[in-house]
C-alpha cells in the first residue's frame, strides 16, 4: 500500500478497496437469495422455515470465520505497515490453519449432535425432513465457507480486492447454475441447493489456494512458528465479530421461537424473506468495512491516527446515505417484493406489513458496523465487542422477549430498528473517549 496515496485520495481509494469487496458480499448474499428463490418456489414455505430454522448453526461457524478472518488480518495489515513483512506472514499461515482446525471440530461436534439440534427446534415432520436434507450436507459446505472467508481478507490485505470479487463472481454463477440443475432438472429437493452450495464453495477455494501459491506477493504458505501470542491477540481482536455473530446465534434462535409460538411457519417464512433484503443490505456494509480495514490498519501501523479517522468518517457517511436509499428502494418496492418468492396469501400479507417497519434500521445499522469495524481495525477489540454485543444480544435479545409480546408481529418487525437505534447512540459514545484518549 501507498500510505501517501491513502492521503491524497482517501475517498478514492476506500471505493478502490470497498466495490470489489462490496460486489463479492453482494454476490455472495445473491447465493442465499438465489437459494431461497428456488426452496420457495420448488420446495415451499416448509423448505424456506426449515432454513431459517437452522441459521444459529450457520452463525456458529461465520462467528469462529470472521473472528479469524478479522482479527488475524488486523494484526497482520498493522504488521505490514510497520515493515515487519515476516510476522504478518506467519500471522495469515496461522490464521488459516487455525481456521480449518477450528472449523473441521465444529462440523464433527454438529453432526455428532444433530438429532437433539433438530428436537429442540420443535418442528413438524415436513419441516424436519427439508432440515436434515440441507443441513446433513452443508456442515460439510461450512468450514470450506470459513476457509475461503479467511482467505479472502488477506487477498483483500495484499491489495488485490478485485481478485477476491472475480473469484466470487465465479463462485456465484456456479452456484445458480448447479441450483437450476440440480432441483429444476434433476429434481434433487432442498438437498440439492445444499450440493451445489458445497461444490461452488470449493471451486471458489481452489481458486484461492492456486493465488497464494503462485501469485502472491505478500502473503505465502510455508512452515511457521505457532505463535500463542498471535493466536491470543487474533482472538481478541476478533472477539467483537465472535460476539456479533455468535449473538446472532442466539438471537436467531429467540427469533425464531418467539415466531413460532406468534405466528406459525407463515411468520417464520415472512421474516425470513424480509430478512434476505437485510442480509443484502448488511453485505453491503460488511463490504464497506472489509475495504476500509485494511486501509484503517495500514494508515494506524504508520502512526497516521488521524488518517484512520477520516478514513471511518467517510465510510460512515456512505454507510448512512446507502441505508436511506435501500429504505426508500424498499418503501416502493415492498407490494412487489412479497410475491417473489413464495405463492401463500398468508406470507405475502405478513411482509407486506412489516417491511415498512423492518428497513427503518437500515438507518442505523450500517453506522454501527463501520464503527466496529474501525475499533477492530485499530487494534481496541473491547470497544468493538460492546457495540458487537449491543446490536447483536443484550439489546436485541431484550427486544425479541418484550416487544413481540406487547405487539405480536408488529413487535417482531420493530425488534432491529429498536435495537440499532439504540447501539448508535453507544457507538457515539465510544468514538467521542476514543477521539479525546488520542487527542491527549
Amino acid at each position: 500500500m501507498d500510505l501517501q496515496r491513502i492521503k491524497d485520495k482517501t475517498a478514492v481509494m476506500i471505493f478502490q478497496f470497498s466495490i470489489p469487496s462490496i460486489i463479492s458480499m453482494v454476490l455472495t448474499s445473491l447465493i442465499t437469495i438465489v437459494d431461497g428463490f428456488f426452496i420457495g418456489n420448488y420446495v415451499g414455505k416448509e423448505g424456506i422455515a426449515a432454513v431459517t430454522l437452522g441459521l444459529p448453526v450457520l452463525y456458529v461457524y461465520l462467528a469462529i470465520g470472521i473472528m479469524f478472518g478479522v482479527g488475524g488480518i488486523a494484526i497482520a495489515g498493522i504488521a505490514l505497515g510497520a515493515q515487519d513483512l515476516k510476522k504478518s506472514n506467519d500471522v495469515f499461515n496461522q490464521t488459516v490453519v487455525s481456521a480449518i482446525i477450528v472449523s473441521v471440530l465444529i462440523s464433527l461436534l454438529v453432526w455428532f449432535f444433530f438429532n437433539p439440534i433438530m428436537g429442540l427446534m420443535n418442528m413438524d415432520a415436513q419441516v424436519a425432513r427439508c432440515f436434515y436434507s440441507y443441513y446433513s450436507i452443508m456442515v460439510l459446505a461450512y468450514p470450506v465457507m470459513i476457509v475461503n472467508a479467511a482467505l479472502g481478507m488477506f487477498i483483500r490485505g495484499e491489495g488485490k480486492p478485485q481478485l477476491f470479487m472475480m473469484i466470487n463472481i465465479l463462485t456465484v454463477i456456479c452456484n445458480v447454475l448447479l441450483d437450476y440443475l440440480f432441483i429444476r432438472l434433476v429434481h434433487w429437493g432442498i438437498g440439492g441447493i445444499a450440493w451445489a452450495s458445497l461444490i461452488s464453495l470449493n471451486i471458489g477455494l481452489v481458486c484461492m489456494v492456486g493465488f497464494f501459491l503462485k501469485k502472491s506477493d505478500v502473503y505465502k504458505f510455508r512452515y511457521f512458528q505457532f505463535s500463542k501470542s498471535v493466536l491470543r491477540d487474533t482472538v481478541l481482536n476478533g472477539s467483537s465479530e465472535l460476539i456479533g455473530q455468535m449473538s446472532l446465534c442466539i438471537s436467531m434462535f429467540a427469533y425464531n421461537w418467539v415466531i413460532m409460538k406468534t405466528a406459525g411457519v407463515a411468520g417464520v417464512a415472512a421474516f425470513t424473506i424480509v430478512g434476505y433484503v437485510a442480509y443484502l443490505f448488511n453485505m453491503v456494509i460488511i463490504g464497506f468495512g472489509q475495504g476500509a480495514s485494511p486501509l484503517i490498519s495500514f494508515s494506524y501501523g504508520a502512526k497516521e491516527l488521524n488518517l484512520s479517522q477520516t478514513i471511518r468518517k467517510m465510510t460512515n457517511l456512505l454507510v448512512f446515505l446507502t441505508g436511506a436509499a435501500a429504505m426508500m428502494v424498499m418503501l416502493i418496492a415492498s407490494d412487489w417484493y412479497s410475491g417473489i418468492f413464495v405463492n401463500s396469501r398468508t406470507v405475502e400479507s405478513l411482509i407486506e406489513s412489516g417491511i415498512s417497519i423492518f428497513v427503518v434500521s437500515f438507518l442505523f445499522s450500517g453506522v454501527n458496523t463501520i464503527t466496529s469495524f474501525y475499533f477492530t481495525s485499530i487494534g481496541k477489540a473491547k470497544e468493538s465487542a460492546l457495540i458487537s454485543s449491543s446490536r447483536g444480544l443484550v439489546v436485541l435479545l431484550i427486544c425479541i422477549l418484550t416487544l413481540p409480546s406487547l405487539l405480536g408481529m408488529t413487535g417482531v418487525w420493530l425488534v432491529a430498528p429498536v435495537t440499532e437505534a439504540f447501539t448508535i447512540v453507544l457507538s457515539f459514545v465510544l468514538i467521542s473517549k476514543n477521539n479525546k484518549c488520542l487527542e491527549g
